[in-house]
């Protein structure tokens, strides 16, 4: 693979990221630099580190994993979606943020780069793939979407508060059901 193609190849796995941190930038009160560098870190690194253990996993364990994957996605980005419009219905707690815990994020980091194990498990069955540079690429590139996705989520959850919050839960429920729809079949993007 050359560099453009695996410019593209992180591009496109950095897309869930981003659409996953606009959501956690619309539940913010207040954007910080570092709320947009932690969300990044976060996707980031999940996103470089998938590939990797893909990479290493190769095809021995990719077989079992691969037919579930856009369950597991399903369920975690599900799950978190549900929640967030639950909590859109709440009463506001003034002055609490719960949204970047570490616990929810570990939680979207892992449910939006279960395809980049994907992508390892085909990088370990590629012979021209420059891994250093594949995981490098899919880093940066997670992390700078996933950092804008924070302030663009945050402009418009500042400016509607409860209902962004349930707009973000039914993004990530639709997210979900994309990716399980695409590997049933159902639809194609």
């Amino acid at each position: 693979m050359n560099a453009l193609e695996l410019i593209l190849c992180a591009l496109a796995l950095s897309m869930d990221a981003f659409a996953v941190s606009i959501c956690c930038g619309l539940g913010l009160e207040k954007i910080r630099l570092r709320d947009c560098a932690t969300v990044g870190l976060w996707f980031g690194v999940f996103q470089a580190l998938m590939p990797a253990i893909g990479f290493l996993c190769g095809s021995v364990f990719g077989k079992y994993i691969t037919p579930v994957d856009h369950w597991i996605a399903f369920i975690l980005l599900g799950l978190i979606g549900i929640n967030m419009i639950r909590e859109s219905f709440g009463k506001e707690e003034e002055g609490k943020d719960y949204s970047l815990k570490a616990s929810v994020m570990f939680t979207l980091a892992v449910a939006t780069s279960i395809d980049a194990f994907a992508v390892g498990i085909t990088f370990a069955l590629l012979e021209n793939v420059n891994l250093p540079l594949a995981l490098s690429l899919i880093f940066f590139i997670t992390f700078l979407m996933s950092a804008l996705g924070v302030k663009i989520g945050g402009v418009f959850g500042s400016k509607f508060k409860s209902k962004a919050e349930f707009l973000g839960g039914t993004v990530l429920v639709l997210l979900g059901l994309k990716i399980l729809l695409e590997h049933l079949g159902v639809i194609s993007f």
